[in-house]
């Protein structure tokens, strides 16, 4: 059976999100109260997954078959709209995952568990984030982020001046929260046993908790000192 999503809020982001995930097989419902955005998502998507009404009235969201939904993502314009509708999601009709678009960073601090979001999506924070780990992480690449952003799988490539050039897996003094998934050299896939020996240009695939990203990039790069 397909995970059906409900969508509150027939916009830009909206309706991008509900294309995409129709294209991936999800079943989907998208609620737009604005009569004018209708006919646009009507001609962009499925009749049938487009409903008109008012995303924060529990009648309407009850029609729209919130009951069946596994996910729910408020990405309305307004954050007391958001906000009105992940609490109704939540606490109403008992949604297991709740997603929501924080418009205005200064509103981001109440959207919290208690208010029934399990993920805040923060525009303007999300690009400061990635602006700071751009900066602060020299050559490496994020290549995906689990448990909420507490761990991440990311790539880099082995300076030739770095202090872990020479030494074996099994000798490298990696942060405790650190596990090499895979070395990539010359273009092939290495499993990073105990008696691999790095090598410079060396391409590493690391899992690594986000308080330790720093320290790893540092070693693989060239201001390691220790």
């Amino acid at each position: 059976m397909a995970m059906t999503v409900m969508i509150v809020g027939g916009g830009k982001v909206g309706s991008y999100l509900a294309s995409l995930l129709l294209a991936e097989g999800y079943q989907v419902k998208i609620i737009e109260i604005r009569h004018e955005e209708i006919a646009r998502l009507r001609a962009d998507l499925p009749v049938e997954v487009v409903v008109l009404g008012d995303g924060a009235d529990p009648n309407v969201l009850e029609a729209a078959g919130i009951r069946r939904a596994h996910v729910v993502a408020a990405v309305t314009g307004a954050d007391e709209t958001n906000l009105v509708i992940t609490s109704l999601a939540r606490f109403e009709f008992g949604v297991p995952r709740i997603i929501a678009r924080v418009n205005n960073p200064k509103n981001a601090w109440m959207f919290t568990p208690e208010m029934g979001v399990d993920v805040a999506l923060n525009q303007a924070d999300l690009m400061a984030r990635l602006v700071a780990e751009e900066m602060s992480l020299g050559d490496m690449m994020t290549l995906l982020k689990l448990r909420k952003g507490q761990y991440s799988l990311v790539e880099e490539k082995v300076d030739p001046a770095s202090v872990m050039v020479g030494k074996m897996v099994r000798d490298l003094n990696l942060p405790a929260e650190c596990v090499l998934v895979a070395i990539i050299r010359k273009g092939q896939l290495l499993i990073p046993h105990g008696d691999v020996v790095l090598q410079p240009a060396d391409e590493v695939l690391a899992l690594v908790h986000a308080s330790q990203v720093t320290f790893l990039a540092t070693l693989l790069g060239s201001k390691s000192t220790s």
